[in-house]
This record gives structure tokens, C-alpha cells and sequence, in this order.
């Protein structure tokens, strides 16, 4: 959740760890700091944001940490800050993540001063035990990290000492190469300005960088970790004009959905080529279930993932929350596959239901947008839905994109299973290819849409409704508005309002109903009657041929079963729109953050 940057090389340290953690805020955005370190340690660090971080106008330090925290433990206060220091103030450390044991560790440490309410400053002063015995802060670090338990992506910087050290376990760190120093880094993105060359801790690794090189060991021996080229321009994690990232990636999704297609789609053929895929015909024809593992909106692009799996493949497929995933009885390890969905690719949870999965003898495919990514080393297989970053905390392009890599992926369970109709198969490979069409023709109504939400945004309270493929996108819509409007929102099949929430529909309740092909939106428009006979105001989002009685009707082209991920177009410019009336901060939505790498 939190972003750590760190930078040691011939430049001035300061302006590249401030620009490096503005770039990472939507990981954390409670606080921030950074230690600064030649022969001498300075710290500043304070709540709010980056911008908010109070600093010397000149600083020659050429080596130091940063961070940007979401907070776990202790409230957001500046004690509770990062970096953490030791008694001594001669170490600092940063850290995502969670150390679980750290009220054992604590206690074996009576005799130190602690300052902060945090796990984290616990490993401040564990290092500053072992410097006692040793000038070695990479042995040092080596031996603390053998004591934590749980998680961490660790930064320490240390008054006199040559560097950086970096150690990471279940939580994601990145070495950024560059030329004039090298860099850490919780993602890619603060890295793309610098350079393009990075490596992948591994859990266990432990790093030493200094403005010549990177060393890494794991286990105390020196280990080779290979270094790859980010694709990614720079540029793109820019706002580029628009006001908000999320308005920004919003945007960008007919770019984003044409990348995931590129190179993988045959529609005269009604053929499918995942070329990075090496699940044999004979294992998917003897399958007896597909699991789906994944944490909220890239859940829901499971739930929908799911229902193109059992219409196309006539195999049974579930959906699980990865949080609650276990591998229950009945189940065959060898005729069941566990697909991950992480859009990080370093989701906390989910990779706990993979590594469960593994250990059952059950094989995996991690599907992520982020290259090295902690799924796409650990599973069996991966493929990539290549939508660019998205820095935006709520998510938008990769929800779109990760259902067009389901829906691909299906087709190809369906056609090695010999049980894909080719009329149907090539028709949705057709509708596939014309889908980035037709959300640029959603979002060019942008202005509509957002006359639709000012007209409503004080509604108090939001119901969004659908059936069949309508269902996941009526949850994703209600998820996006209540993660940026914090406004009451809920998603539910159209056929459960009389079953309890029918009670609390007044005329204050819009009602938002996906009515398009894909949605069985005979039986909606009954349900949607029953709403407004109590008054409630019903957004409509149909097929073109609808001629149904709506307050308000957004029309959608004929694309058959992937109408719903053009009507969720509608839906996300729309809880854009209440959130940007309201003044809140969309792309800073109160306790959230981008990537969930905590359990």
C-alpha cells in the first residue's frame, strides 16, 4: 500500500526522492518523509501530502529514502511518519507492509526510546542492535530480516555507511538502474523519467546499491537477478491535461482495449492466439473447474469472466473472493485450474489463494498488467492485459481490459475443448475488435452524462442494477461511486430488490439499470417498474432497439454479450462526475489506496 523510493548516485538526492514519491502517492497519501545520508542523517517527515512536505531549499546528500504511507499502524500523525529512526538517529528505515511479530520484537528491547505507535520503527532499532557488532548495515539488515515475520518491503539508509539497503518479503520492491545511480522503488512509475532498466526483488532477497552497482544475495549468497526494459513511455503516467488520473485512464480505455487485443484476436478465423499461454488441449478437455481468485473490481471482472467461461467452454467455473479462498473437498487438483486477477499483480490476497493453490497441487494462471510482478513470476502461466499504467486509486481501463483477456481466454478453453460454436465465437471476436469504437462513442458524451450525474449527485443514496453480464458491471459501477463520492451505493441482481432492498427505494434513490444485450432485460424492466412506482428516478443504459418508459436513457451500439462493458463507460464517467460536484478527492479517496499488498 505504501510507496517507498530510494535513490543513491552523483545527483542531488532530494528533488529525485520528492518527485519519485509525488509520483507515487496513490499508494498512500497519510503522510510522507524522507532521510537523507552522507556522514551525518537528516530526516523530515510530516502528515498530509508530498507537497505539504517541509524541506531545506538546498541539501547535498547524493543517497536517501522516501515514502508515501497508507497507515496500518498507529493513526496518521507525524510521530507515526516514515522514515523511523533508531535511538542513535545514525539509521532510518522505510517500509511497506506489516510486521506481525513486532510486540515480541518490541519487548527485547526495553532499554530503547520508541516514538511512534508503528511496527516499522521496531526495525530501526533491531538494526541499530546489530551495528553494535559490526559496521556491516547489509550484514545487519541480513540479520533483522531473519527475526521479522509477515511482510515487508524494506529502504535503510545509515549515517556513514556507502548506500542503500533493501530487503523485500511479500511485498513488492523494484531496482530501478540507472546512469548516473540506481534506485528502489515500490513500483515502476517513479523509475520511467530515470531509467528503463529494472530488476525484480525476489522474497528473500536482500539488496546493497551504491551509485556503482547492485548486489543482491539471498540466503547470504550472491544471486543474479535479470534485468529487463520497461515499454512503458514516461508520458504515461502523466496526467496530460486532464484534471484527475482516473478522468485521464477513463480515457484511455479504447487505447487500452485495442493493446490487449493487438496480436491475439482472428475474427475471420473466429480463432484466438494467447501465444503466452502453455495450458495443452488435453489438460483443458479433461478440466472439470475453473476458479476465479480476485479482490473487488478486478472480482467483478471475474464474475463476468465466469459466465463467458461456462456459456463458451460448458465448463463449470466459480469465483471466489481471495480472501476467503480455500481448497475445499471434492475437488481433483489436477483437473481444476485457479486463475489469479490482480491488476499490481502484488495483491496481498490474492496471491495467498494462488500459493494455496500451489501447494495443493493445483495449477495457476496469473493474470496482471504488470510485468515481473510477484503473480506473473509465481504462477504456471500468465498473460498480461497490457493496459499501461493506471495510477488512479479507483479502477477503470483494467476492468475493461481484464474481461476482453477473460473473454479470450475463453474462447480458447472453448475451442481446445472442441466446444466453441464457431458462428458464436467469431461473433464475439467481432464484437471484441469493435469494442475500443465503441467506448470512445461513450465517452464522447461525456458532457451528457455529466449534466445526468449534476442532476443527481444529491441523491442519498444509489442502486445499480442488472442481470446475467449485467450483474459484475451493476457491482463495478457501485463500487466506483462509492470510492470517490463516499455516497451510499450498492449493486445487486435486478431480481433481488423485492427481496429486501425494494425497502429502501424513495424518491431519493436513483436507480442506475443495465438493460442491454447480455442482461435479460425483459425481466429488468419489471423490476424497474416496481422502483419507479415507489417514485424512484431510474438512469437507463439499453440496447438501441429499447423502447422502454426511463427518466433518463443512455443507448449503447449492438455488440452482443460485451454491451455491459460499454454501459460501465457510462457508469464511471457518471460516479466521476458526483464525486467531482461534491469536491471530493478522486484521485486521493479517503482510505484507500492503489495497490493492496497487505493482508
Amino acid at each position: 500500500m505504501c510507496g517507498i523510493i530510494g535513490y543513491v548516485g552523483e545527483e542531488q538526492a532530494r528533488p529525485r526522492l520528492v518527485a519519485g514519491l509525488q509520483q507515487l502517492e496513490y499508494r498512500g497519501y497519510d503522510s510522507a518523509g524522507i532521510a537523507l545520508a552522507d556522514d551525518e542523517l537528516s530526516v523530515y517527515k510530516q502528515t498530509g501530502l508530498i507537497s505539504d512536505l517541509e524541506l531545506p531549499e538546498t541539501t547535498t546528500q547524493t543517497c536517501g529514502v522516501g515514502h508515501t504511507r497508507w497507515s496500518t499502524h498507529g493513526k496518521p500523525t507525524d510521530a507515526n511518519a516514515h522514515p523511523h529512526t533508531d535511538c542513535s538517529g545514525r539509521v532510518a528505515v522505510v517500509h511497506n507492509g506489516i510486521i506481525a511479530n513486532y510486540d515480541d520484537l518490541r519487548a527485547e528491547l526495553p532499554d530503547h526510546e520508541f516514538k511512534s505507535e508503528t511496527d516499522t520503527e521496531v526495525v530501526a532499532h533491531l538494526i541499530e542492535v546489530e551495528l553494535e557488532g559490526t559496521d556491516d548495515l547489509l550484514a545487519a539488515v541480513e540479520a533483522v530480516v531473519e527475526r521479522i515475520e509477515g511482510s515487508y518491503a524494506l529502504g535503510v539508509v545509515a549515517a556513514g555507511y556507502d548506500g542503500i539497503v533493501a530487503a523485500r518479503r511479500n511485498s513488492p520492491l523494484v531496482v530501478g538502474h540507472g546512469t548516473d545511480g540506481n534506485f528502489i522503488a515500490s513500483d515502476v512509475t517513479p523509475l520511467l523519467e530515470h531509467t528503463r532498466s529494472v530488476s525484480y526483488l525476489e522474497d528473500g532477497d536482500v539488496a546493497h546499491l551504491t551509485r556503482s552497482g547492485v548486489t543482491v544475495r539471498h540466503d547470504g549468497a550472491l544471486v543474479d537477478r535479470e534485468v529487463t526494459t520497461i515499454e512503458w513511455d514516461a508520458d504515461a503516467a502523466e496526467k496530460a491535461g486532464y484534471e484527475h488520473y482516473m478522468l485521464k485512464e477513463i480515457h484511455e480505455q479504447p487505447t487500452a482495449l485495442r493493446q490487449a487485443i493487438a496480436g491475439r484476436v482472428d475474427p475471420i478465423e473466429g480463432q484466438v492466439d494467447l501465444d503466452d499461454l502453455s495450458l495443452s488441449t488435453e489438460f483443458l478437455s479433461d478440466i472439470d473447474e475453473i476458479q476465479f481468485v480476485a479482490c473487488g473490481t478486478s472480482y467483478h471482472a471475474c464474475m463476468y469472466g465466469k459466465q463467458l467461461v461456462e456459456h463458451l467452454a460448458d465448463v463449470r467455473a466459480t469465483v471466489e473472493f481471495a480472501s476467503e479462498y480455500s481448497v475445499g473437498s471434492g475437488r481433483d487438483p489436477e483437473r481444476t485450474l485457479v486463475v489469479g486477477v490482480s491488476q499490481s499483480g502484488e495483491t496481498a490476497d490474492t496471491l495467498r489463494a494462488l500459493r494455496i493453490a500451489r501447494r495443493s497441487g493445483i495449477r495457476t494462471l496469473g493474470v496482471t498488467n504488470t510485468v515481473g510482478s510477484t503473480v506473473a513470476r509465481e504462477c504456471d502461466d500468465v498473460l498480461y492485459i497490457r493496459a499501461g499504467p493506471e495510477i488512479g486509486v479507483a479502477a477503470t481501463k483494467t476492468f475493461a481490459s481484464q474481461v476482453v483477456i477473460l473473454a479470450l481466454f475463453a474462447v480458447t478453453v472453448a475451442e481446445r475443448r472442441d466446444e466453441l460454436d464457431p458462428t458464436v465465437g467469431r461473433e464475439l471476436l467481432e464484437h471484441l475488435q469493435n469494442l475500443p469504437g465503441a467506448v470512445q462513442g461513450a465517452l464522447d458524451r461525456n458532457d451528457s452524462i455529466e449534466e445526468v450525474a449534476n442532476a443527481y449527485a444529491a441523491g442519498e443514496s444509489f442502486f445499480f442494477i442488472g442481470r446475467r453480464f449485467g450483474n459484475p458491471v451493476a457491482l463495478e459501477g457501485a463500487l466506483k461511486l462509492k470510492e470517490i463520492s463516499y455516497d451510499h451505493a450498492e449493486g445487486f441482481p435486478a431480481g433481488e430488490l423485492k427481496h429486501g432492498p425494494l425497502a429502501l427505494v424513495t424518491e431519493g434513490t436513483p436507480v442506475l439499470a443495465l438493460l442491454t444485450d447480455g442482461t435479460r432485460p425483459e425481466e429488468t424492466r419489471n423490476n424497474i417498474k416496481e422502483v419507479q412506482s415507489r417514485g424512484a428516478p431510474v438512469i437507463a443504459f439499453t440496447s438501441p432497439d429499447d423502447d422502454g418508459d426511463y427518466e433518463v436513457n443512455f443507448d449503447v451500439p449492438e455488440l452482443g454479450l460485451i454491451e455491459p462493458l460499454v454501459a460501465n463507460v457510462y457508469l464511471q464517467l457518471f460516479a466521476y462526475h458526483v464525486a467531482d460536484d461534491k469536491g471530493r478527492e478522486i484521485d486521493r479517496p479517503r482510505n484507500l489506496a492503489k495497490s493492496v499488498t497487505v493482508e
